[in-house]
């Protein structure tokens, strides 16, 4: 019998851009971008596109100097500050902001295992694990950026609001005056609780090994909201209706002896698990309205294996099968169509992973080490998910039912081809150098749902070329890396040692690989390119370096 207690804190933190009653600071920003004027403005598009190519940093970089020159001369006098009625404030106000996502984890769990030999090669294990898990979601002023406050208010929500109190972040704090350090915008917790308890047999005899198991899980979650937000009063304070789901799964599998040195395994399983707490509302920033119909994931899942063991030599090869079924897709963006900032919510979503790989390593002289791995797939979209559309500050219902025609498109964002080839040489004085060289092909960005639909092509016939830009995929190019590693360990005294690791990433510093990005979900449906995908590059040459020391 074990038991284990474990614990877990930290902070995530991402940095943003924000403004208020200021044009858009990003150099990306499409209205500054060639493609804005291509047709319209060709002679500014093709200085546009010059200054990108040469990396004009007075086009490519954000000007930070304008910021906080806007900053500094935006007098403002606010009206009730803080909720003190008939009062004012009067200072600079900041137009340009840099503020923090912050997410803040917390775990907490307990696990008992039991493992028991049965008799006749037969064993037991088995185990209950209890894990209690709260995430604190809130926005932190980092950087007034030369200001000297800033105000806690949706300037989308005035816009659209005629009442000042749709346009509060936080009612309890009437224009709630923002200094650095201090949380604005939303502060909400997600708590999931986790009961689960399996238990798994396995046997062993000379020619076929094999193990049957059995999972029971119950999930529950829920928001917690810390601040009463305006335009949703009675939804986004205290605690949400805690949702629960039960789940469960079946595993098991055979390994074949056919000689000491040539095996072969089936292994199988099906499961459920409850939704992601992240995935299951709509906008939780704002509010703790759900995805209707909410269902646990389905997961079907296979693999056969061969494998060929020798002194020097060692291999595998395996084909895999999964289908993960009912999953949940969830973003925010603005939609040009409709004019707004919108939740768009994907449900019964299904995809399919298919493939085969292949490893080997081969000793030569007993120090020379070979060894490769290749893996090829199929990772798709394998049905029409349904999505709805509402607007995020009003919960306006704009589209429901919208059937998303993602049948048979990679789901992206991961290369369905990979390789990789090694050569490492052991030396008899404790210490190793290696070279590896990586390949990545058959990649893809990941499909924009809404130009996947009627609407986004009802404009077009098929021989429009707008509607192939609409529907076809995005493809990246093949590259390789190649890397460089090394390390050493030296015998102290009484079983003490001192051990240094050294790794050299893209020796040959190759930034111009695309590694993958995303189709922007604000798109025009006549003019595809006037919201480009965003690509992510390779790093350059990087190194890391580790000295350890074992007493």
């Amino acid at each position: 019998l074990t038991t284990v207690a474990y614990g877990m804190f930290g902070k995530t933190s991402n940095s943003n851009l924000n403004w208020y009653e200021a044009p858009d600071p990003r150099p990306d920003y499409y209205r500054y971008l060639p493609s804005y004027n291509t047709i319209e403005n060709p002679s500014i598009a093709a200085t546009q596109n010059n200054d990108w190519t040469t990396g004009n940093t007075d086009v490519t970089q954000i000007d930070w100097d304008a910021l906080y020159n806007a900053n500094y001369k935006n007098l403002y006098t606010v009206d009730d500050p803080n909720g003190a009625v008939g009062t004012n404030l009067i200072g600079n106000r900041s137009k340009y902001i840099v503020e923090e996502y912050r997410q803040d984890p917390r775990q907490f769990g307990l696990k008992v295992l039991y493992n028991a030999d049965i008799k006749d090669n037969f064993y037991l294990s088995s185990g209950a694990h209890v894990e209690i898990y709260k995430s604190k979601n809130y926005k932190l002023m980092s950087d007034l950026l030369g200001g000297e406050f800033w105000v806690d208010v949706d300037q989308f929500a005035q816009r659209d609001f005629s009442d000042s109190l749709s346009a509060q972040n936080d009612l309890g704090n009437y224009n709630n005056i923002i200094d650095k350090g201090d949380v604005f915008g939303y502060n909400y917790d997600i708590n999931v609780h986790t009961y689960d308890a399996f238990a798994n047999l396995d046997w062993k005899s000379s020619k076929f090994d094999g193990f049957i198991g059995l999972n029971l899980s119950n999930t529950t979650f829920w928001r917690t909201g810390h601040m009463q937000n305006g335009r949703f009063p009675d939804a986004s304070l205290g605690d949400s209706e805690k949702q629960n789901f039960f789940n469960y799964g079946v595993k098991g599998g055979l390994l074949f002896k056919l000689t000491g040195r040539h095996l072969i395994s089936i292994n199988g399983a099906y499961l459920t698990r409850a939704p992601l707490s992240r995935n299951a509302f709509i906008s939780p920033k704002t509010r703790d309205h759900l995805v209707k119909n909410l269902e646990s994931t389905e997961v079907l899942s296979g693999d056969i294996n061969y494998t060929v063991r020798y002194p020097n030599l060692r291999a595998r090869v395996t084909a895999f099968y999964s289908q993960i079924n009912n999953q949940v897709w969830s973003r925010s963006f603005y939609h040009d169509e409709y004019n707004a900032f919108v939740n768009y919510v994907m449900t019964d979503v299904d995809q399919l992973f298919m493939g085969t790989e292949i490893g080997i390593e081969y000793t030569l002289a007993s120090v020379w080490v070979l060894s490769g791995a290749f893996t090829t797939g199929d990772y798709i979209y394998s049905n029409r998910p349904k999505a709805t559309i509402t607007a995020d500050n009003t919960q306006e219902l704009i589209a429901e039912d919208r059937t998303i025609y993602l049948k048979n498109y990679d789901i992206g964002g991961m290369p369905q081809l990979a390789g990789t080839f090694g050569l490492k040489y052991n030396s008899s004085k404790y210490w190793f150098v290696g070279v590896n060289w990586n390949y990545f092909d058959r990649m893809n960005l990941g499909p924009n749902p809404d130009r996947r639909t009627e609407e986004a092509v009802s404009s077009f016939i098929v021989t429009d070329p707008q509607w192939d830009e609409t529907l076809d995929i995005t493809e990246l190019d093949g590259g390789y890396t190649i890397n460089l590693f090394g390390g050493k360990s030296w015998r102290l005294s009484s079983g003490k040692y001192l051990r240094l690791f050294v790794s050299v990433s893209n020796i040959l510093n190759n930034t111009d690989f695309k590694t993958g990005g995303y189709e922007q979900l604000r798109y025009n449906p006549g003019e595809i390119g006037k919201f480009p995908p965003k690509y992510g590059y390779m790093y350059g040459l990087t190194y890391f370096g580790m000295v350890t020391y074992q007493f």
